[in-house]
């Protein structure tokens, strides 16, 4: 009987431990799809607003394969392009890139178009920009440079943008994403237009795919460096949002 039980029990332990394992290993990364849709009481990008602070209808699709590489499209309403004399309503960007780790660091590296169809403006505000980011627990370093002009200004190829962003986990749905940046545009007669913004986000998660959000947005702009009228258009303001993706 202990002959035959011994081998029995170390069999089944055998079987247990190759379950216990099969349910602990980690899943295998998954290719995916998704989608979004949402609206803010203003749209801002780095810090500077692009709906004159008017409400912003946006949205995008990303595929992210398993092998890191991701591919996406996002669009928004816009007002500034007009403002400044060209012809457009719509900011659409295009990007991919690739993201992948070493050890417990993330980077992501990648290309990203800025459209803006049919601007009328000269220079073009249309932009490219290559990028790559480093997150080390929370926190996301990431550089941006304009491979031409940037957004419309002469003589501007070579920009830069350096921002530091991380995002802590509250609880209960909530997260809080401070955020700090650097925007230089390169060029003699553009050194007014360089500037710092920051932000402080406060998201919550909904449920079903809905994120509601709160952000406290703004700039140093120099004074009479982004303008409407007599509006600075990188002065300090709340922005909320809500969006949905699936």
């Amino acid at each position: 009987m202990k002959k035959i039980l011994s081998p029995l029990m170390l069999a089944m332990a055998l079987t247990a431990a190759g379950s216990a394992m099969a349910q602990t290993a980690p899943a295998a990364p998954e290719s995916t799809l998704s989608f979004n849709v949402g609206g803010v009481s203003e749209y801002r990008y780095r810090g500077i607003t692009q709906s004159r602070f008017d409400p912003a209808l946006q949205g995008g699709a990303d595929y992210a394969d398993k092998s890191g590489a991701y591919i996406g499209i996002w669009g928004s309403s816009i007002k500034w392009i007009k403002d400044a004399g060209g012809d457009s309503n719509a900011e659409v960007d295009i990007y991919g890139g690739y993201k992948f780790t070493v050890g417990d660091i993330g980077y992501d590296v990648g290309f990203l178009r800025y459209e803006y169809s049919g601007n009328k403006l000269n220079p073009s505000a249309n932009t490219n920009e290559l990028y790559g980011a480093v997150t080390i627990g929370p926190t996301t370093v990431k550089y941006s440079q304009s491979t031409g002009n940037l957004f419309g200004f002469a003589n501007s190829k070579g920009s830069t943008y350096l921002d530091f962003t991380a995002t802590f986990d509250l609880g209960d749905g909530y997260t809080f994403a401070p955020h700090l940046g650097y925007q230089k545009v390169k060029g003699t007669d553009n050194a007014k237009y360089s500037y710092t913004d920051y932000a402080l986000t406060l998201a919550k998660d909904l449920g079903n795919g809905l994120t509601a959000s709160a952000a406290i947005i703004g700039t140093d702009a120099e004074k009479g460096s982004y303008v409407y009228g007599t509006k600075q258009l990188g002065k300090s303001g709340l922005v909320v949002g809500l969006k949905y993706a699936f």
